[in-house]
């Protein structure tokens, strides 16, 4: 199995926290999104993905884009550690929460989102800050509310789901934009509890072998 990402990609981490959690043995491919003009947009890689996107799971013949379809391929082809509740009702509850940060929070903050800010629209660094806090805390807030009801030690009780692998992706994504996290304090514990993990420990950005 080959994952296709970038050491600081939050899509890509959720993969790798995924692969770990399960204990699956993948081959790490580097597909570094800044150097020459981003090597996403390359030929071989776009035919591959055609989105010029990461993460690209590779398994055999099969390959998947979307970190949120990869990691419910993952869960439906390998039975330990299931990353979502069998209840139904609790399953969506799972899958919404992590749909709140995949699909809501983290495309706004997206690095191809920031390239147009700068490039297209001559956005001033101070004025992409702006953006980026604003955007991260009106969904930190509303996913703060939601842990006020549903968490112990993880976003669910005190099993780890799809929701736990996005959140922590995502707040890191935050320490590096330096968003101010300290209004958070159910959602700063729910990642404190993950990170003491070795599955998200391996899959710390930094400690992969293309991080600079």
């Amino acid at each position: 199995m080959k994952l296709y990402g970038y050491w600081r990609s939050t899509a890509a981490y959720r993969v790798r926290i995924a692969l770990h959690l399960k204990s699956i043995v993948f081959e790490s491919i580097s597909v570094h999104l800044v150097k020459n003009g981003g090597e996403q947009h390359g030929s071989d890689y776009s035919e591959l993905n055609p989105t010029h996107l990461v993460p690209t799971l590779v398994d055999g013949d099969f390959s998947l884009n979307q970190s949120l379809a990869i990691i419910d391929y993952l869960d439906h082809s390998n039975n330990d550690n299931a990353l979502y509740p069998q209840d139904i009702k609790q399953r969506a509850k799972v899958q919404a929460l992590a749909l709140d940060i995949a699909c809501e929070i983290h495309p706004l903050n997206n690095l191809r989102v920031q390239q147009y800010l700068a490039n297209s629209l001559t956005v001033t660094d101070e004025a992409k800050q702006s953006w980026v806090e604003h955007w991260m805390n009106v969904g930190f807030r509303a996913i703060e509310k939601q842990l006020n009801n549903s968490a112990g030690q993880y976003c669910f009780s005190d099993t780890v789901t799809v929701a736990d692998i996005c959140l922590v992706a995502q707040v890191y994504n935050a320490h590096r934009f330096k968003v101010d996290m300290s209004a958070y304090p159910v959602i700063n514990k729910v990642v404190k509890n993950c990170n003491k993990l070795p599955a998200f420990m391996k899959a710390l950005p930094e400690n992969q072998s293309d991080a600079q």
